[in-house]
């Protein structure tokens, strides 16, 4: 068996590799640091591996910087208060309208 074979089979004690679909589910985890040692290892495996993931996760990573260097605006005082209106409506209906 070649190492590529051993990668996909599990013997190396991660069990098989993520799919994109799973990576893309684990990135958050990922970027706050929560992902156990064997998660990590898989998701730094596929990571390795597979160009699409890598350019998602940099994409995330240019997203989150780019958000973080904004400044919040301020809001109007009857924009405020017209949002803590329709808050407190919603909270009464409940989100679709019907009763909570």
């Amino acid at each position: 068996m070649n190492r590529e074979e051993t990668l996909r089979s599990g013997v190396d004690g991660l069990g098989s590799e993520i799919t994109c679909k799973e990576f893309v589910e684990l990135v958050t985890d990922h970027l706050e640091g929560l992902l156990t040692f064997r998660e990590r290892a898989r998701f730094r495996l596929h990571w390795g591996r597979c160009p699409g993931c890598r350019v998602y996760l940099r994409q995330m990573k240019q997203t989150i910087f780019a958000l973080g260097r904004l400044t919040p605006a301020p809001v109007s005082p009857a924009v405020r208060g017209e949002l803590i209106q329709k808050f407190r409506a919603w909270r009464v209906r409940g989100p679709a309208g019907g009763p909570s």
